[in-house]
């Protein structure tokens, strides 16, 4: 009886242990992983400002890849469980979903204050970090100037059927969408929505559709401007057929789309968070976007844009409050109308 109680009490020491070993490597691995910030931006982007980050404050940070709703959903799901301490999103709908439940710890004052007031919500919960608009990309060698739609809106007109194309399913689209809707209200994007459905032919994201422009498969597609100058500053081969109409005048289809940053209220590692959305933020950070391969748009006060691209000041784009996004309303909508 001794000698199995002691065989037993052997073997409940040896679990203890191993247990305590597993516990102390997972809390070295979690260690290890340093600031962790789940990235919905373009993967290159947010590598490009995670070495830049690291290289100049020594901190070490891991990234995980993701979509904008994705994430977004994800981060409400773990709760204050949540491994992630920032978030990064293509377009701001998602960062008003986590803002809504709560989940953003206030962005410093000092991080804040290097990005102008349009560009960031009034509540100072998550922060502008870059910009996109929204441009139709048309076939050169089948509609001249003079042909070109004059508004976002006429593309529902029943003369465009078949002629053009979008990517319906992505979160950049669904920005667009959700600013129709804050700009003309529910029944006009209802009435829009219909025309996509019966005019436009549907793909999978929007370098496809520029694609399917440069081939002649349509005339034109509703995409973010900075799919052309990439394709441009490598071989060109996608969009060598492709010109940019920029709707301007305030129209819907002249709406710039916020990149936006947060820090999780449940982050372990507050200090170096915050720093981090501090340095995307900043001179060094926004000039990551001009000198890098993004082709997207600095948001900093006096932080200067790639000098291939149309000014923003220049676009005339349409006053969207980005914090009041209503991705939930345009989900339902584009259900409604069949198109997710």
């Amino acid at each position: 009886m001794t000698i199995a109680f002691n065989r037993f009490s052997r073997v409940l020491t040896l679990a203890a242990s191993l247990l305590s070993a597993t516990a102390l490597a997972g809390s070295a691995n979690a260690q290890d992983e340093g600031l962790v910030v789940y990235n919905a931006q373009h993967e290159s982007l947010g590598r490009e400002w995670i070495d830049a980050f690291t290289k100049e404050t020594g901190i070490k940070v891991t990234m995980r890849q993701g979509g904008d709703m994705q994430f977004a959903n994800q981060i409400i799901q773990e709760g204050d469980a949540s491994p992630a301490d920032v978030f990064l999103t293509e377009n701001s709908p998602a960062m008003t979903l986590v803002d809504g439940a709560g989940l953003f710890a206030p962005v410093e004052k000092e991080t804040l204050d290097q990005v102008p007031e349009q560009y960031r919500p009034a509540d100072g919960m998550w922060t502008g970090i870059a910009a996109r608009t929204t441009v139709f990309a048309y076939d050169k060698t089948k509609l001249s100037e003079d042909k070109l739609p004059k508004s976002l809106l006429d593309l529902a007109d029943p003369a465009w059927k078949g002629r053009w194309g979008a990517a319906p399913a992505g979160a950049d689209f669904q920005a667009i969408v959700a600013a129709l809707l804050q700009l003309k209200g529910e029944d006009a994007t209802k009435a829009w929505l219909k025309g996509l459905k019966d005019n436009a032919t549907p793909y999978k994201g929007n370098s496809v559709a520029m694609k399917a422009v440069n081939a002649g498969e349509v005339e034109g597609a509703v995409i973010y401007h900075y799919y052309w100058f990439g394709d441009q500053a490598k071989t060109g081969e996608n969009s060598k057929n492709v010109g940019m109409h920029y709707f301007k005048n305030q129209d819907p289809g002249a709406f710039v789309s916020v990149s936006g940053g947060g820090v999780l209220k449940s982050t372990q590692h507050m200090k170096e968070a915050q720093a981090f959305l501090k340095f995307v933020t900043s001179k060094a950070g926004q000039a990551v976007l001009k000198d890098g391969t993004s082709y997207e748009y600095a948001v900093g006060k006096d932080a200067p844009s790639n000098d291939k691209l149309v000014p923003l000041a220049d676009l005339n784009a349409p006053k969207v409050e980005a914090s009041t996004l209503d991705s939930k309303k345009v989900v339902e909508l584009m259900t409604a109308a069949g198109l997710i």
